[in-house]
Formats: C-alpha cells, sequence, structure tokens
C-alpha cells in the first residue's frame, strides 16, 4: 500500500505527462471495446434481419443467393416460381402461411417488392418482433404503396404522394410505369434491416403495371388505363420466392425436403437462420481486421506508456537515489516503477470504459437513424472483463521493463563510491 501511494504522488509530479499517457490508453481500450461492440451488435443485428420464418423458398440456384434477394434485396433470382408451385406449397399440410414476394422494379434506386397483407402480419426481425405503423396503414387499393422507414426519410415522402415506379432497376429509370402512379398509404417504422429501403405494393399491383408491356418494353399500340386494369384479372403467374412459417418446427426438415424434391419444378429451400450464418461467414475477414487494428491500437498505446517511463529514467536518478538514501533498496525501485506502469494502466483502463459508455450514449439513436444498427448498452461481458484483464496485465508485463533498468542502475549507484 505503501509503494502505491509513492507511486501515485512520483506520478503527481508528473501529472502531464502520465495523463497523456493514460488518455492514449483509454482511447486504446476504448476503441478495443467499442470495435468489440459493435462487432457482436452487428452479428446479432445482422442475425435479427429475419425471424419466425421456418424456410425461404425459391427457383433452386444457392442458399446464400436465394437469401440476398429474397432478404436483403441484392441481386436477382435466376428464375422466378410459378404461381401453381406456389399455391401448392401454400396449402401444405404443416405450413401456417406464407408471404410471396416478387422483385423487380425500383423506384429511384430503392427496390419495389410486391406481396400481400401476409407480409405485414407474419413478417418479423430482432426477436420476433412485428412491423408496425409510423403513419397510414397497409395498401387497400392495388396503387397504393407503403414505403420503408428510410425510403420516406430519404426522399421526404409523406402519405398521399404520388410515386411513379420505374421498370427494372438503377436510381434513373429509363422505362417508367407513368401511366399508373401509387400512391402512399403507409410508412413503416424503423427496424434496422432492409425492410426500411423497400416499398411495398400488392402482388396485383405489381401485375397491373405490366398490362400491355412485352420484353420490358411498353406496347406501342395497346394502352391499359388504371382504371380498365382494375377490371381485369391479375392473378400473378409467377413470384420471386416466398417465405414459409410452419404450424410445428418439427417439421421443417420434411417440408424442406418436399421442396427441394419437388418434380413440377426445380426449387430450393432454405433455413434462414443457417443461410445468414454461412453469409456472416463469408464477411468474417473485414471483421477480424477490424479487431486486429483496435488490438494494435492497443498495442500502439502500451509502448507509448513504454517509451514514457523509459525517457523518464534519467531524469528520475536524483529521485532514486534519495529514495535509496532514505533507506530504499533496489527492489522497492523495482517495485515503484512496475506500479507505475500497472497504475497508468488500471486509469487508462477505467477511463477507456468510461469513454466508451459516453460515446455509446451518444452515438446510439445516431447510428439507428442513420445506418440501421441498434446498439444495445449493456454491462461489460465477461469477454470484456477478460479483454480488460489482459490489457492491465500487459501493462504490469510492460513496467518490467525499465523497472528492471532503475534496478541495474539503482544497483550501480549504490555501488559507486563517491569522493
Amino acid at each position: 500500500m505503501a509503494m502505491l501511494r509513492l507511486a501515485m504522488h512520483s506520478l503527481w509530479n508528473r501529472r502531464v505527462t502520465a495523463f497523456l499517457t493514460v488518455l492514449t490508453i483509454a482511447v486504446s481500450v476504448c476503441l478495443l471495446l467499442g470495435v468489440e461492440k459493435i462487432r457482436n451488435d452487428a452479428r446479432a443485428n445482422f442475425a435479427n434481419t429475419i425471424a419466425g420464418t421456418d424456410l425461404i423458398v425459391g427457383a433452386r440456384s444457392g442458399s446464400i443467393q436465394l437469401l440476398l434477394y429474397s432478404v436483403f434485396r441484392i441481386g436477382n433470382a435466376t428464375n422466378n416460381v410459378s404461381w401453381e408451385s406456389y399455391q401448392h406449397f401454400a396449402n401444405h399440410r404443416s405450413v401456417a402461411w406464407t408471404i410471396p414476394l416478387s422483385l423487380g422494379d425500383s423506384h429511384r434506386g430503392y427496390r419495389v417488392l410486391g406481396t400481400d397483407h401476409n407480409y405485414f402480419q407474419h413478417y418479423k426481425f430482432a426477436n420476433e418482433r412485428p412491423l408496425s405503423f409510423a403513419q397510414g396503414q397497409a395498401f387497400d387499393d392495388i396503387f397504393e404503396a407503403v414505403l420503408g422507414a428510410e425510403v420516406a426519410k430519404a426522399l421526404n415522402y409523406s402519405l398521399g404522394q404520388e410515386i411513379i415506379i420505374n421498370h427494372g432497376l438503377g436510381k434513373v429509370g429509363i422505362t417508367q410505369h407513368k401511366d399508373k402512379p401509387f400512391v402512399v398509404s403507409g410508412i413503416l417504422a424503423p427496424t434496422g434491416t432492409p425492410v426500411d429501403q423497400t416499398i411495398h405494393v400488392s402482388l396485383q399491383g405489381i401485375e397491373a403495371i405490366h398490362i400491355g408491356w412485352q420484353n420490358g418494353m411498353p406496347m406501342r399500340n395497346l394502352k391499359i388505363t388504371a382504371d380498365q386494369v382494375r377490371q381485369l384479372e391479375l392473378q400473378p403467374k409467377t413470384i420471386t420466392a416466398f417465405m414459409v412459417g410452419l404450424d410445428s418446427k418439427l417439421a421443417t426438415f420434411r417440408v424442406q425436403r418436399d421442396v427441394n424434391d419437388y418434380r413440377a419444378e426445380p426449387l430450393l429451400a432454405v433455413l434462414p437462420g443457417v443461410a445468414l450464418q454461412e453469409l456472416w461467414g463469408l464477411m468474417s475477414i473485414a471483421e477480424r481486421a477490424l479487431l486486429i487494428i483496435a488490438v494494435f491500437v492497443v498495442i500502439s498505446g502500451l509502448i507509448g506508456m513504454l517509451t514514457m517511463l523509459l525517457a523518464s529514467l534519467n531524469e528520475r536518478r536524483r529521485e532514486m537515489a534519495i529514495l535509496r538514501s532514505v533507506g530504499a533498496r533496489p527492489i522497492h525501485i523495482f517495485s515503484l516503477l512496475v506500479s507505475e506502469a500497472g497504475l497508468l494502466t488500471i486509469l487508462g483502463a477505467g477511463l477507456g470504459v468510461a469513454l466508451l459508455y459516453s460515446l455509446l450514449l451518444i452515438a446510439q439513436p445516431l447510428l439507428e437513424s442513420q445506418v440501421g444498427l441498434y446498439i444495445d448498452i449493456t454491462m461489460l461481458s465477461s469477454y470484456d472483463l477478460q479483454l480488460i484483464g489482459f490489457i492491465i496485465g500487459a501493462g504490469f508485463i510492460i513496467g518490467l521493463i525499465p523497472a528492471l533498468r532503475a534496478y541495474r542502475q539503482s544497483l550501480a549507484d549504490g555501488m559507486t563510491i563517491r569522493i
């Protein structure tokens, strides 16, 4: 305890240098814990993109490709699913509900998704949280649309506003369905998932805007107004994919096998959780790179502390001589330097944790609103405490280097005969 008090007094005499060292370590600890926190929460948010769905079914391709276009709205399907096949599995004895998905159009860079009311009733995310409306309601008319939160915010759209859907993808539509505009009927609450970046319309709406089109272009001699379209049979012939909820989890693999062995057309059924983990594994290189960078920042902070302690040794020879003159032994000098290094590291780690939580309180609403990443502010995990313990232990070990040098200098000074 006496040695600790002496170390504190010694650091106070060099408080400016000591504070800068503590601040360096604090920033390093904050960065390491922050990267680890974001890494874990990003993985959790990624895994929670879709919840409560037992299977996703689409044309036979690959599980990641099916997941990308059906959930993340990235890319396109290799083929569509016929309406007859969809109805076959929608009426399967083990199926409780299905959500049809029809992709292919866009509006100012945002994907347009054709679906039905089951989407708003059964689509869940983040621990079985259902979709909710910030404004308005689900579409009731063929030419009504529901906007994701990010779409409404980025384009500054409101209820009752007309939007024109582009044929195909891209921010600037070369061909547009100008003769059949949609009216915004609802705006969904933020979810932090691709739902926020999607414009939702009915399956009949998707069919309606393509009446009179052939090979991706409108037929010149055939113009059908929106009122005329309402009188037509608008049942889809194909959809892009569909989500499946089962009566029992025990039936998951049986239904998956039934889909994969379906003879009428080649289909693929994937488990969303498994496909998400597989996709996250492909991105693990970037995840590990972030962690490695944070570790090197911590190492650089500890090296900075070592540099400070070594640089101050020659200036402190008089201090060491005074301590020797009042009875301090070389081992006491050694313990003093180790205690200083440990104390600097402990203070830096504590300040780093305080800095982390301060930044989380500020950044949490910004990250959720801007990038859809929800960071849960919780107590430090056991793994975080292990990291802090490792850093403090490394600080004590780093302190052995200047302590050993001071120990040798102290011995040499003690054996020098002065006349």
